[in-house]
């Protein structure tokens, strides 16, 4: 164990400045396999391609116009904010004639959004906000 330092703090802070040299040393040289993933989460922050996520875990794939009126902006918008969505490979496209159909990129990014989703609601339930 670390040096012991007294101090006093919030209720959600330890009083005791304290750390297991061991468990800091197995984890810390970890840490840095998480460059790059908020990048995801940064994607997903975003209130509209949230929403936009979310239906495509309702439908397989949508087309452009159908996520336009799904989310209640034009075309533009709604190409711009896939397009984000598509370099941040979290989405992919394909095109049938004029029409351009987009659907999330794998089954992870499904479950990043049924979880968040998930998640969200059980905090509602268990009586936080």
């Amino acid at each position: 164990m670390g040096k012991d330092i007294v101090k006093t703090g919030s209720p959600d802070t330890c009083d005791t400045f304290c750390y297991d040299e061991e468990i800091v040393n197995r984890v810390q040289p970890q840490i840095d396999k998480v460059q790059g993933v908020e990048l995801i989460f940064k994607a997903l922050s975003d209130a509209t391609r949230l929403k936009i996520a979310y239906a495509l875990t309702l439908e397989t794939e949508l087309c452009v116009c159908d996520v336009a009126n799904i989310i209640g902006s034009t075309t533009a918008t709604a190409s711009h904010h896939l397009r984000l969505l598509r370099n941040m490979k979290l989405a992919k496209y394909r095109k049938e004639g004029k029409l351009v159909f987009y659907s999330l990129a794998d089954e992870h990014v499904h479950q990043l959004v049924s979880i968040a989703m998930i998640h969200s609601k059980e905090g509602v339930s268990n009586g936080r906000s």
